[in-house]
């Protein structure tokens, strides 16, 4: 029994290892194959005829310059990898999820591959990575261990642990992960927080002891990702918020303020409603006021007094200084 389930293992792995080979180059011989494969021009046949048989198309030409070839279909044959094309795929993944546009497709690829990829490059891999690093404003660092850690749980419906600060402590945080969300300065996971019994975003920079646990969950009715953690990056974290009401299409703003400084929502075809925050409602105003719209005041209602004072001080700053006169001197 134990040699007919060697047999088995090791015809799967040769027919494995044969369509990797179709994929590397659109023909090959029979000679070639077997050479390869270390088998019979036979067995090669019969091998095709088993990956024909799982769904693949592998056409067979006759003659001299007849080979086989993999067909055209609907679906992409499983990507096969050798350890050298498996390392570099995955560095360059994570030099991708630190990227600003195709991050978060970047983790998506990483948490695959990281189902499937064999203990023995995992060393390798930590190794190379340390070695990619980005120039310009970027992101805060995160380990790529902590990023696959987190998104693994996410993917896994497992409960997550780590140490986060607070109240200028760090405490211990068990949550449910759903989400991780990318920004253009950070990484955030939106998770629930169990001991706090709500939806919390936490910054993955700041994370420390992560550690994904064996204990399952059934996910919650969540809020949309993004838009959660964004709102709290961009207002729910300052001690003060406001919300405006600016007279320019929501476009146009957007491609004014950085994601992470402000909201902005459509209100119709040329306005748009902005949320921020900061440790002084002067602040918001005053970049606001910079982004050259006409805007009015939403919340809060000491905004809009504030408003008027500032504007009188403006006005007194901006009026005419009329000129002491000349004295003439004697002599």
């Amino acid at each position: 029994m134990d040699a007919a389930r060697g047999d088995e293992r090791g015809t799967t792995e040769r027919v494995l290892t044969l369509l990797g080979l179709l994929q590397q180059r659109p023909t090959w011989t029979g000679p070639e194959l077997a050479d390869r494969l270390g088998v019979t021009s036979r067995t090669v046949r019969r091998d095709v005829e088993r990956l024909r048989t799982l769904g693949y198309q592998v056409h067979a030409g006759q003659g001299v310059g007849g080979g086989y070839r993999l067909g055209p279909g609907q679906d992409l044959p499983p990507l096969l990898l050798d350890d050298e094309e498996a390392i570099a795929t995955v560095v360059s993944l994570l030099a991708g999820a630190g990227g600003a546009v195709a991050g978060d497709a970047a983790l998506r690829a990483l948490t695959k591959l990281d189902q499937v990829l064999p203990a023995r490059l995992r060393h390798e891999v930590r190794t190379l990575s340390g070695s990619v690093e980005s120039f310009g404003g970027g992101r805060a660092p995160v380990t790529p261990e902590v990023l696959m850690t987190l998104a693994g749980a996410c993917r896994d419906e497992v409960e997550a642990g780590f140490d986060y600060p607070s109240g200028g402590e760090m405490r211990r945080r068990r949550v449910e992960p759903y989400r991780l969300v990318v920004s253009d300065r950070r990484w955030y996971l939106l998770a629930y927080d169990l001991d706090r019994d709500d939806w919390r975003s936490f910054r993955v920079d700041r994370m420390t002891e992560v550690a994904a646990r064996t204990w399952r969950f059934r996910p919650r009715s969540a809020p949309d990702a993004a838009t959660y953690v964004q709102e709290g990056v961009a207002s729910r974290v300052y001690p003060h918020r406001a919300r405006f009401l600016v007279h320019a299409p929501a476009d146009t703003v957007r491609a004014q303020i950085p994601a992470s400084a402000a909201v902005v929502r459509r209100r119709g075809g040329e306005s748009c409603e902005v949320l921020s925050g900061a440790g002084s409602l002067d602040f918001v105003l005053m970049h606001v006021l910079l982004l050259g719209h006409d805007f009015a005041v939403l919340d809060p209602p000491e905004l809009r007094r504030r408003c008027r004072v500032l504007a009188e001080r403006l006005v007194s700053a901006g009026a005419a200084i009329t000129p002491a006169p000349e004295t003439k001197e004697d002599g």
